[in-house]
């Protein structure tokens, strides 16, 4: 992910957002990394399993809002994150996932969303109807899985 933001991003004009506080740790550690400001979504439920609202915890104002998650299912958060973002002043909006499920209508909230894109790792095949979508990009972690097979045969760190 830090790879594929430093390639394709300007870091000076990005913050990276969780969208969830179960995801807080691994945002706050890439932006740390990427010596970037940190954003979060604090999801408000005042029923179970029924987000009431979204609370944005940080400044997102002039910036490409980069939303970083393990998996995105049915991407309902994801989308109504990116609308709490632009709303809230982000220039852009765009998710980087590790694990691309993407069922249901996933696909047509990923079209629907104000987000500009979504990048899916490609460590799981990309859905037939997810494949025709603009929005929807593959990032390759060969490399990633190469080089921890070969540190893991050789006793690397």
């Amino acid at each position: 992910m830090m790879e594929y933001i430093k390639r394709e991003h300007e870091l000076s004009n990005v913050v990276i957002v969780s969208p969830d506080a179960g995801g807080a740790k691994r945002a706050a550690a890439i932006a740390d990394r990427l010596k970037v400001d940190l954003a979060l979504i604090h999801k408000e439920r005042k029923v179970a399993n029924h987000v009431s609202r979204m609370i944005l915890v940080g400044n997102v104002t002039g910036k490409v809002a980069i939303l970083v998650d393990d998996i995105a299912d049915t991407c309902r958060t994801l989308a109504t994150a990116a609308q709490v973002l632009v709303g809230a002043g982000a220039v852009q909006c765009l998710s980087i996932i590790t694990h691309g499920f993407l069922s249901g209508e996933a696909v047509k909230q990923i079209e629907e969303s104000c987000l500009s894109s979504l990048v899916v790792a490609n460590t799981l095949p990309l859905p037939e109807n997810a494949r025709g979508c603009a929005k929807i990009r593959t990032m390759d972690v060969s490399y990633t899985l190469s080089e921890a097979i070969r540190r893991t045969h050789n006793g690397e760190s």
